[in-house]
């Protein structure tokens, strides 16, 4: 195999920089890390884990994958595609955070070898009806699971002194018992929270036209307003208004505002066997979400990303990220759309970013207590709905029933059960919906009469002359790839022809490939027919066929002096033989 040339895009970028450049890459890594603070933060919390985690996953994989990727404009960092798949790894008690560290690592080494291995334009493959059902299940989940923190539910405990007291709402980890438990919770409804989350909302959806004409502010993204607002009017709330039940970052969490010592988990062979699904679905979903994203990128500034480069740039992130605390990371496209509207056109951009998170972790964070968990809720319901895309979805119901069952069938297990489950039987699905179409299409024919010189490729003729088929001769038309799916069709055919002749041909010129199974059956196909005193001639035959058949018991079997890749030798053959029957009985094999 011809491994993979890793050439990053920064060092091509780096030869022609100048200080033009580099302004500009420095004001839209300014503003795309002002844009990724919430998202980390709200990314973080949402999968289970605490809120600088989200920060430290966007400052180093970030950093990685501006600094040795295949895109000039990509921002790596933690997305809501895994929210789903962190949340199921750290709620589990045989996993944790130390099974979440060994799945990212995992991960992180199958997207190095996807990468070495060139596989980057293979993940290109993955059927769009999955890509859309896994998305769209991805963001009713991560909607499902903010309705807690929206509605302010809260759920009864008693404290160490005995006294009854409210807690913020544990939730089961399934779709339908966390919506079960909402509505048991409801009647600790809280009637501000939900105000401050619709508040949240709101800011987001409309604060891009209040500042549409206004420079500088027009810049910063609806997000960052909206949880400016929301902790202001909650900070008023509480101290001015006596307002409570309002929880806080700063109530749940304590926020580490420094980058942590790397540590190695402690690996053992039992956790990576279990872990291995989960590893590759976040490496799958890593490698799609990345490539989808530097894809668009593209489309936008005219280059061409490095996809074998991008996926070891997101290994590497994925392979170093967790040693700092951090969770799996992968190209995130509002961001990278973010840098490239503002100017970013190189990886430098990029770069600066993760810089601006890191200085905000280590001199900021600490403002980050005061944000409410209400306004995290509302970002995360603004990404979810930008991440449905409902529209592609509906549009899709109209699609072939196949597809709509891969995407119907994908949807409906990321929800109901989780994404590793839905990829998986969301390909082997499409696979065999594939598969049934491939079979459907492959014909095999029977030839009666003559053969129109002027639709067969390989029939030379003058104009005068017609390619007459023999008494005794029948001519089987293969119409297609002969794998598993249509093997079986010669016995179906052959069983309903009342007459036996002394010679079939079996024309393979539409044959593309042929597979083991394919094969088989003509082989068995010949060796009936070999039994029944009927000789079998095969005609057309493709070079990267006849190889396959060489190294097959079929070639002995049908014999060297019975395989043409013309129409008029397997014809001249099949008129010898009837001509001189005896002479040439069994003749194949000899």
């Amino acid at each position: 195999m011809k491994f993979i040339e890793f050439k990053p895009k920064l060092f091509d970028c780096l030869k022609d920089y100048n200080a033009q450049k580099f302004s500009q890459d420095a004001l839209a890594g300014l503003i795309t890390g002002i844009v990724a603070l919430p998202l980390a933060i709200a990314f973080g919390i949402a999968s289970g884990v605490s809120p600088e985690k989200g920060i430290i996953t966007a400052i180093v994989a970030g950093f990685i994958i501006s600094l040795l990727g295949g895109s000039k404009v990509q921002i790596g960092g933690p997305t809501g595609a895994f929210i789903v798949i962190i949340y199921g790894i750290v709620t589990n008690p045989q996993y944790g955070l130390e099974g979440l560290m060994i799945a990212t690592l995992m991960a992180g080494v199958l997207l190095i070898l996807m990468g070495v291995c060139k596989l980057g334009t293979v993940i290109k493959f993955i059927p769009y009806p999955i890509i859309i059902g896994f998305t769209a299940g991805i963001a009713v989940t991560i909607f499902t699971t903010q309705m807690g923190d929206v509605f302010g539910l809260k759920e009864e405990a008693v404290d160490n002194a005995g006294n009854a007291i409210l807690v913020p709402l544990k939730t089961p980890g399934d779709f339908i018992g966390k919506w079960v438990c909402y509505f048991q919770h409801l009647d600790h409804f809280n009637l501000w929270n939900f105000a401050i989350a619709i508040l949240s909302i709101l800011t987001i959806i409309f604060s891009p036209k209040w500042f549409k004409k206004v420079p500088g502010l027009n810049k910063i993204p609806g997000s960052l307003y909206g949880i400016i607002l929301g902790t202001v009017v909650v900070l008023c709330l509480k101290n001015f208004g006596g307002i409570e039940g309002i929880d806080t970052i700063g109530d749940r969490f304590t926020i580490q505002g420094k980058l942590p010592t790397p540590a190695v988990p402690e690996i053992s062979f039992d956790l990576i066997r279990t872990l291995i699904p989960v590893a590759f679905t976040i490496a799958l979903l890593g490698a799609i979400e990345s490539l989808l994203s530097a894809a668009v990128a593209d489309g936008v500034i005219g280059d061409q990303h490095r996809s074998n480069t991008e996926l070891i740039a997101q290994g590497v992130a994925n392979v170093v990220s967790p040693l700092f605390g951090g969770i799996p990371a992968t190209g995130a496209i509002a961001r990278t759309m973010t840098n490239i509207n503002n100017g970013g056109r190189t990886p430098v951009a990029g770069i600066i970013h993760a810089i601006v998170l890191l200085l905000i972790l280590l001199v900021l964070m600490p403002l980050a207590n005061y944000i409410p968990m209400a306004c995290l809720a509302g970002v995360l319901v603004i990404v979810s709905y930008n991440m449905s895309g409902w529209r592609t979805f509906r549009a899709m119901m109209h699609n072939p029933k196949s597809d709509v069952t891969v995407l119907m069938v994908t949807f409906l297990l990321t929800i109901i059960f989780d994404l590793t489950v839905a990829i998986e039987f969301g390909l082997i699905l499409a696979c065999l919906l594939l598969l049934r179409r491939v079979a459907s299409v492959g014909q095999i024919s029977l030839q009666e009469g003559e053969i129109d010189a002027n639709n067969d490729s390989d029939v030379t003729v003058s104009h005068e002359e017609a390619l007459q088929i023999p008494e005794g001769v029948q001519v089987y038309e293969i119409d297609g790839p002969f794998f598993f799916g249509i093997a079986n069709k010669f016995e179906e055919l052959s069983a309903n022809m009342m007459d036996v002749p002394l010679v079939r041909i079996i024309r393979m010129r539409k044959v593309p490939f042929v597979d083991a199974t394919g094969l088989h059956n003509l082989e068995v196909f010949v060796h009936k027919s070999h039994e029944q005193g009927i000789h079998v001639v095969l005609s057309g035959v493709r070079p990267n066929v006849l190889e396959v058949i060489r190294k097959s018991s079929l070639y002995g079997e049908v014999g060297e002096k019975n395989i043409f890749n013309h129409i008029n030798g397997a014809m001249a053959r099949a008129r010898e033989v009837v001509e001189h029957p005896h002479t040439h009985h069994r003749s194949h094999s000899k």
